[in-house]
């Protein structure tokens, strides 16, 4: 320690500085100060000299000489004592100063202690190799750094003094005292929840857990004793020059995975380092030579390729030297499925696979086919052969494999899922229902019964009133059996770090400290340390002299050279020089990609005193347009123009397109714009304008119907549409298309009008022509084959005749047989004629009704009977006693009058 403590530099008898003028205050009986103002001398005081004689004051005029003599003396006196404080002060700042040194670094292991744990692991390592050695310095700091390491059951810190207990597992340190009771409430909760708390002893062993890391442990692995870390030495002492709990001696116990060897640390907390020992060890595939390699990392990749042997044992594994098994094959080759009815493409390791499809072959039985999947070898017996039992499997029937078994028609007895009745239906097919048998259950919480369905839970509304394991929240689940579910609420009380919260379900008592640490490093983190977490608020970051790595804030990969440091770097002064982005010029102003620049502040002033803060951002800003000319031609290709390269774009000069079409006829209108794809420059090209214009060319003669395509070059196609004309018979309407008929001759033109029907046009005789549907006159007129009666007037004589010779054959008469008939024919006729009438009069009226449509049927009006009131009833008799009475009032004031 350089500079002298405080309670050094006081005016203290016998203290003082070197060339320090000492200066007292004169007092009432007349002290003064020397001539060389070293030490006061009352007035009549001898002074005695280096040999004991007495020396008058200097008031004595003989006695001058003398006195200067013993003056000097007693200055050499004084240096000599004063000296020898100063050396007794420096030892004494120097042991202080070291204890000061470590009592600052209390939290920390000294560097002693902690090369003396690395001593003989070191010696085994070259300097070029020292990672997994630092690794481990790090856990080590980390386990011996003082109010880290706490226990995790009491959540109390761990002194250096108290016997502990080390998870195997994750090599945590707890209280020996506080895993014993973990161990024996952890086994009492599995017996009191499997119920075997009842028995003296538990039927199977009960594990226990490790805290943190949940390592199962048996009853026997129960800690009863406090043990080192490496587990030799019973209770070890505590030794400020060791590592608390540590023995001293080296570790020694077997490393991680077995390679035969030891630790060679001292007895330490946590896991061991990789094994530090050199062996010669050849490569993953063996075609190198073997190389000495440290024995934690002894499988090494020579670089060459495998060439080892695939599985397919056809290829060989073109992979670098690699680790493990090699890879399947990847080459590829068709395969039949096993069962041959596919074939697909496979990789050449796995030739044998199974398609989608069912086997399909025929069984044994002659009725069946396999329906298992794509299978090899037998398909095996058909599984509807030999004997099989009913759904209820109490009758045995022997039917072919063709026949379904039948029901046996008892009563069907399989349990029910309750456990407790049987199926009473008969012997059926399918599961059993449920069980609907009534019978009186209690709830789970063994407060309510009811009578209910068997095969139905009941459970009451009454909700759980107990408090969860946390002592916090209620249960409040419905019908509780008593054994409340565990909270299920996270804790989220914020932890003594006040950077995180518990993650932890919500829980009794105070919540385990933060495991994290934080490493606190320089700007540059290339120095850190770790502390931890929520200590990082009061450690100071370490000071760094490497040069500052932050990267350039633009685009330039070199700035300023200088030390690590806080804050921002100095600004850039080089020139921007990018290249912009839209174009290949670049930028020629200064860097501007962190400029600080005033940012307005947008917040509402809280009022009319405060000022808005200015706040100074680095923005960084773009970099200007290219203001290069560039000839650019519009997109109509019309002409071209000189624009700035930031401006540079498609442009429209606003001229019309004027491309032709692709109809022929007419010229793109649009304004001018991009065409690609193009052979010719005065064709329009799928970008032009679609041309929506109608068919202007002439119609072909005969036709009347528009083109349904829209504007095209000629010739137009030919029309389709339908000629609605009804046939020469008139009977019946056709449709034709217009093509066929303004291209037909007269002949085709009577054809297709023809509806090749028999023509029903009568002819002068009465009876339909017969012939094709033709046009004109029928051709059969005077060639009547039908068969007409000719008849004598009393209609006994009959002659059956051609209608075309009806005219040229007389009727037959009547003869001598037909005279008497031919009265009573006469009256018979005029009876018939007067029925004929009344019929045709009839029918006639029938149709004149059904003409008219239904008749209504008149509406019924409902008279209302209207009771007359009493005013009218005696409307008359009322009028002529008023009359009367009113007469008969003014006589009387009359003759009074």
């Amino acid at each position: 320690m350089a500079s002298q403590p405080a309670y050094l530099h006081g005016r203290g008898r016998g203290r003082g500085t070197r060339n320090q003028n000492v200066n007292h205050t004169s007092h009432s009986y007349g002290q003064f100060q020397t001539p060389n103002g070293n030490s006061p001398v009352r007035p009549g005081q001898k002074l005695l000299s280096n040999n004991g004689l007495a020396v008058s004051s200097p008031t004595s005029p003989s006695g001058e000489n003398r006195l200067e003599a013993s003056l000097k003396s007693v200055e050499d006196m004084f240096a000599e004592a004063r000296n020898k404080h100063m050396e007794s002060a420096q030892r004494h700042l120097t042991n202080t100063e070291a204890e000061l040194d470590e009592s600052e670094d209390e939290e920390d292991i000294g560097s002693l202690v902690l090369d003396g744990v690395f001593q003989s692991y070191s010696k085994t390592f070259d300097s070029g190799n020292r990672n997994d050695v630092q690794s481990a310095q790090e856990k080590l700091l980390h386990s011996f750094r003082s109010g880290t390491s706490a226990c995790l059951v009491c959540i109390e810190t761990i002194k250096k003094e108290e016997a502990i207990w080390n998870c195997y597992g994750c090599f945590c340190m707890f209280h020996i005292t506080c895993i014993q009771k973990w161990v024996r409430e952890g086994v009492y909760q599995k017996q009191y929840s499997s119920g075997d708390f009842i028995q003296e002893k538990s039927s199977t062993p009960i594990s226990w857990h490790c805290p943190k890391c949940r390592h199962e442990y048996s009853q026997n692995e129960s800690p009863t004793k406090y043990f080192c870390f490496c587990g030799k030495v019973e209770n070890p002492k505590f030794d400020p020059w060791f590592v608390p709990h540590s023995c001293g001696a080296v570790c020694g116990r077997k490393l991680q995975p077995h390679c035969g060897h030891t630790c060679l640390l001292l007895c330490h907390p946590g896991a061991c380092p990789p094994c530090p020992m050199t062996v010669a060890s050849t490569c993953y595939c063996e075609k190198s030579s073997p190389r000495m390699v440290r024995c934690s990392a002894k499988s090494w990749s020579c670089g060459k390729t495998c060439g080892r042997l695939l599985s397919c044992k056809q290829h060989k594994c073109t992979q670098t030297c690699h680790s493990g098994v090699c890879p399947p094959c990847v080459k590829t080759s068709f395969h039949p499925c096993l069962c041959g009815k596919d074939k697909a493409e496979r990789p050449c390791d796995s030739i044998s696979w199974h398609c989608d499809k069912m086997c399909g072959k025929p069984l044994n039985c002659g009725n069946h086919v396999c329906e298992v999947v794509c299978h090899d070898g037998k398909c095996g017996s058909c599984p509807r052969s030999g004997l099989r039992k009913c759904p209820c499997g109490k009758t045995e029937y022997k039917l072919p494999c063709t026949e379904d078994i039948p029901t046996c028609g008892d009563t069907c007895g399989k349990p029910l899922a309750c456990s407790q009745h049987t199926c009473t239906g008969r012997c059926h097919l399918g599961e059993c229902g449920q069980c609907m048998q009534m019978s009186v259950k209690k709830c789970r919480c063994g407060q309510r019964q009811k009578e209910v369905p068997c095969a139905k839970e009941f459970l009451c509304e009454k909700k759980c009133s107990n408090m969860r394991n946390c002592g916090v929240h209620k249960c409040n689940r419905k019908c509780c059996d008593g054994n409340c579910p565990s909270c299920e609420q996270v804790c989220g009380k914020t932890l003594k770090c006040r950077n995180h919260k518990c993650a932890s379900r919500c829980h009794k008592g105070p919540c385990y400290p933060c495991p994290l640490t934080v490493s606190v490093t320089c700007n540059c983190q290339a120095t850190k340390i770790s502390v931890p977490c929520g200590k990082e608020r009061q450690t100071k970051p370490p000071r760094c002299n490497i040069p500052c790595q932050k990267p350039s804030e633009c685009h330039h990969p070199v700035r300023q050279k200088h030390r690590c440091h806080f804050g921002d770097c100095p600004a850039c002064n080089y020139v921007c020089g990018q290249k912009l982005d839209k174009c290949e010029h670049t930028c020629p102003v200064m860097c501007h990609d962190a400029v600080m620049t005033k940012v307005e502040d947008k917040s509402v002033k809280v009022g009319p005193w405060d000022a808005k803060p200015v706040i100074i951002q680095k923005i960084a800003k773009q970099c200007p347009p290219c203001q290069v000319l560039i000839a650019v031609q519009c997109l109509g290709k019309h002409e071209t123009s000189e624009i700035p390269c930031s401006r540079v774009k498609p442009y429209s000069c606003g001229r019309k397109c004027g491309r032709q079409l692709s109809c022929g006829n007419h010229l793109c209108q649009l304004d001018c714009h991009k065409v690609t794809d193009i052979t010719d420059s005065d064709l329009a090209g799928e970008e032009c304008q679609k041309c929506e214009s109608g068919c202007e060319a002439k119609r072909p003669d005969g036709c009347s119907h528009p083109c349904v395509k829209p504007c095209h070059p000629p010739p137009c196609p030919p029309c389709h549409m339908m000629i609605r004309m009804r046939c020469h018979c008139q009977t019946l309407v056709k449709h034709i298309e217009c093509v066929k008929w303004i291209s037909a001759s007269s002949a085709e033109k009577d054809m297709l009008k023809s509806c090749e029907q028999p023509c029903p046009k009568e002819m002068a005789c009465g009876h339909p022509c017969g012939a094709t549907c033709h046009s004109g006159s029928c051709p059969n007129t005077n060639k009547c084959d039908k068969k007409v009666i000719l008849k004598c007037k009393c209609k006994r004589i009959k002659r059956e005749i051609f209608c075309r010779d009806k005219d040229c054959t007389p009727k037959p008469e009547c003869d001598s047989n037909c005279k008497p008939k031919t009265q009573n024919l006469d009256d018979m006729a005029k009876i018939k004629e007067k029925e004929d009438l009344k019929k045709q009069e009839a029918e006639l009226q029938e149709y004149e009704r059904m003409m008219r449509g239904r008749k209504k049927k008149p509406r019924k009006h409902k008279e209302e009977a209207i009771e007359e009131s009493f005013f009218s009833k005696y409307k008359l008799h009322i009028l002529f006693s008023l009359s009367v009475l009113t007469a008969s009032s003014v006589a009387v004031y009359l003759a009074y009058v």
